[in-house]
This record gives structure tokens, sequence and C-alpha cells, in this order.
């Protein structure tokens, strides 16, 4: 599909789109899967990101989901280990940018408060940064899912609205302000930030 798609536009960009789970045959990164059914899901982040035509990879990173009983300290450990090892494969093996589509903490859990999900979004924010910094694969992250006041009705339990989750909105302005300063244009107004 992604060589029909680059064969009618050789500009658009192109991803996978999947969680990024390591498919059988992948050794020791099995480990780094949240659970042993994660690799019986018919999806291999290496073997999809690697197909010529796909530009960058993507991946998920959902640690309430995968990890329910997991400790908040075991999330925030699981969550590095998950990063970094996405971020060495697509730096490494598949030398293309890896973004993070889809970053998300459970809404509407009672164990959960912003301020857990806020250490989640930061941890995954902080090794993109440090891997951008360096000029790697690390290239962003995008909230799950960022919605707009009155369209409630269309949420999932990983929904937010910025005006309701403050603190997750402003992490989310300083992240772009810190990758705007490497990447952004000088003596371009649009590309000035303010956090």
């Amino acid at each position: 599909m992604a060589a029909y798609i680059k064969s009618l536009d050789r500009k658009h960009l192109i991803t996978v789109g999947t969680e990024g789970f390591y498919g059988p045959g992948r050794g020791e990164r099995l480990g780094v899967n949240p659970g042993d059914w994660a690799a019986s899901v018919c999806s291999d982040f290496i073997q999809n990101s690697a197909v010529k035509d796909i530009d960058f990879a993507s991946v998920h990173a959902y640690p309430d989901s995968w990890l329910p009983k997991a400790s908040m300290e075991e999330k925030v450990k699981y969550l590095s280990v998950w990063v970094d090892s996405h971020l060495n494969d697509s730096e490494y093996v598949l030398r293309k940018p890896v973004l993070f589509t889809e970053v998300g903490y459970l809404q509407h859990a009672e164990a959960n408060s912003t301020v857990d999900g806020d250490t989640l979004i930061q941890v995954v924010y902080d090794r993109l940064y440090d891997s951008a910094k360096k000029l790697q694969a690390g290239s962003g992250a995008l909230i799950w899912q960022l919605m707009v006041e009155g369209m409630q009705m269309y949420h999932d339990d990983f929904s937010m609205v910025a005006r309701d989750r403050p603190s997750t909105y402003k992490l989310m302005k300083e992240q772009s302000c810190r990758l705007q300063s490497l990447y952004g244009k000088e003596g371009d107004p649009t590309w000035q930030c303010s956090p």
C-alpha cells in the first residue's frame, strides 16, 4: 500500500500507525512489550517500519492500559524502556525518524491523577527531546486524544480537553517550544514560542 501511495504522491509522508509492539522472532526485544500477548497481535515494529516507502516509524504509549495493575513507579520504569528501545531501533536499525503518534493516560481512572499522567507524558517528552537534541531519530509526540470543548460526546478513556488539564497543556506547550528551539527558523516571527 505504501508503494502505491508513493506512486500517486512522492511527497506524501507515510507511516504505519500501530502500537509499536515487537513481533515473534525479536529475541530480547520481546521483553520490551507490555506482556506476552503483544507479540501475538500480528504486528512487528521493526518489520513494519522497515518498508522502503514508510517515511517514519510511529509508536503508541499507553502504560495505564497496558499495565493496569502496575504502580506509577513501575509504569515510569516500563515507559522509559519502551521509549528508549524504539528510539534506539529507529536510529540504529531503521535509520528513520520516529514519532510517538499516540501518548495517553486514563482520564477517568480513580487511581490516576493528572500529576501521574503528566509524569508519564514527561517521560516520553524528555527522552524524545534528548534524542532530537542529538539530531537522532526522536521527532515528537502527540497526545491522544486532544479535544476541544463541546466534543466530549466523542471521547474515549484517554481523551482530554486542554482547558480541563492545564498542567498537561502546559507540558505540551513547553515541549513544543523546546523542539521549536532546535528546529525553528531564526528571524521568522511565526516560529516564536512562548510556553
